[in-house]
């Protein structure tokens, strides 16, 4: 809902709790205009103002604390005016608490390369500048000021700048807000990734004064904080200059009396094996008591290992679009709910965790997925992303009672226990 006229409501904020005894990790709390964020927190993905095939007040009652929404995929439809006259982002959807949106950064890149959903966490050493998946055409082109693309909808062609990218966001509403970074993939080469560090830089300074700018003409509106997004591939030297690049830019912005970065965005693709490695790095350059979010992290593994070198909040689509193709988590791994075995299975998903899918039997999940039934999917998206949530929330209380070790050793031996 809009303030009074003339008033700004710019609550954010970020405060450190507990600490994580020997690394970076913590707990801490997310202040926003709709409400707080306790963390470490996974926030539920909502690409198109939607956790696919469940309400938004399903996903608030599982103890999702935020959601995050796509800039790109809202640019193209139903358009950023649209969700502005409704009040924003949280009142569209009818999501009463905070809310993130990305940059469309992501899209722009991985749909420009025709790879849709994720970008590989692996390489096999092969290097390509102008990678493109076999068999699919190029819908972007990256220059310095901005990148030029071609709707996956309905083949017409776009623009967006750092410019545009705040004024969509702007528009969208979301309390937290990301910078206009190009992302690159593991196979880009060293050169390419070091010109477009310094890209990404000057596009997060044209953010910074955008945001600035929109801010006051929008003072109207619950005031939204703008993260710097970090990027860097693989290599140290350019996480740890990216990391301080940014922190210099934020308090450049300040000391002029603009509103800096609220936060810090990790992205980029990041090798499985070295992804606490970099987190780390990040970390240990940025400052201790901003908020760091980890871009598309779900699997247990690498959120014990990001928690642990200081990420606070993650995102991620795998735990809604393993679950609609039938994938469904539990303390002992993941398995696959279509399997015959579980045609006559009477027992929940796990007996372990309860959540509102919990009522509900492997046989008849089984059932659903197999006659097609759009019910399959609701239920299993609701299970796994309770899973996730409360995995988290699990690692949060771990700390704060100083049982973290033990906690993550036993959810993570049992969960990898048939892998090893």
């Amino acid at each position: 809902m809009d303030s009074p006229a003339g008033t700004s409501t710019d609550t954010h904020g970020f405060r450190v709790g507990t600490r994580l005894p020997g690394t970076l990790g913590r707990t801490g709390v997310i202040s926003t205009p709709h409400g707080e964020i306790a963390t470490p927190a996974f926030v539920p993905v909502g690409t198109k103002a939607t956790v696919k095939t469940v309400l938004p007040e399903s996903v608030a009652a599982l103890g999702a604390q935020a959601v995050l929404a796509n800039a790109y995929h809202l640019y193209l439809q139903p358009g950023p005016e649209i969700i502005d006259a409704a009040g924003g982002l949280g009142a569209f959807m009818n999501w009463s608490g905070p809310t993130y949106t990305d940059s469309g950064g992501f899209q722009v890149m991985s749909l420009g390369v025709g790879f849709k959903k994720v970008i590989s966490m692996d390489v096999t050493g092969q290097q390509d500048d102008d990678i493109i998946a076999e068999g699919k055409e190029r819908l972007s082109r990256v220059d310095d000021d901005g990148v030029t693309f071609k709707s996956h909808l309905d083949g017409s062609f776009h623009r967006f700048t750092p410019e545009v990218s705040m004024q969509i966001q702007h528009q969208l509403g979301a309390d937290i807000i990301f910078a206009f970074d190009e992302l690159t993939t593991l196979m880009n080469t060293r050169g390419y990734q070091e010109n477009s560090l310094e890209r990404t830089r000057l596009w997060a300074i044209r953010c910074l004064a955008e945001h600035n700018r929109l801010s006051v003409e929008r003072a109207h509106r619950p005031q939204q904080a703008l993260w710097g997004v970090i990027q860097g591939a693989q290599y140290e030297d350019l996480r740890r200059k990216a990391a301080r690049d940014l922190t210099e830019l934020s308090r450049r912005d300040r000391d002029a009396g603009g509103k800096g970065f609220g936060g810090y965005g990790i992205g980029g693709a990041l090798e499985k094996d070295n992804l606490g490695t970099i987190v780390g790095w990040v970390n240990s350059e940025l400052p201790e008591d901003a908020p760091k979010h980890l871009l598309g992290i779900s699997e247990p593994d690498d959120i014990f290992t990001a928690i642990e070198n200081g990420a606070d909040t993650f995102d991620c689509v795998s735990p809604t679009r393993v679950a609609r193709n039938g994938a469904v988590y539990s303390r002992d791994g993941r398995f696959n709910i279509t399997n015959a075995r579980f045609r006559n299975d009477f027992g929940p998903i796990d007996p372990e965790t309860t959540n509102y899918t919990s009522q509900y039997s492997r046989a008849y999940l089984h059932h659903l997925f197999k006659a097609k039934e759009g019910l399959g999917a609701t239920l299993a998206t609701l299970h796994n992303v309770a899973f996730v949530i409360d995995l988290v929330d699990g690692a949060r209380k771990a700390i704060e009672s100083g049982d973290y070790e033990a906690y993550r050793d036993d959810f993570l031996g049992r969960y990898y226990a048939k892998k090893a």
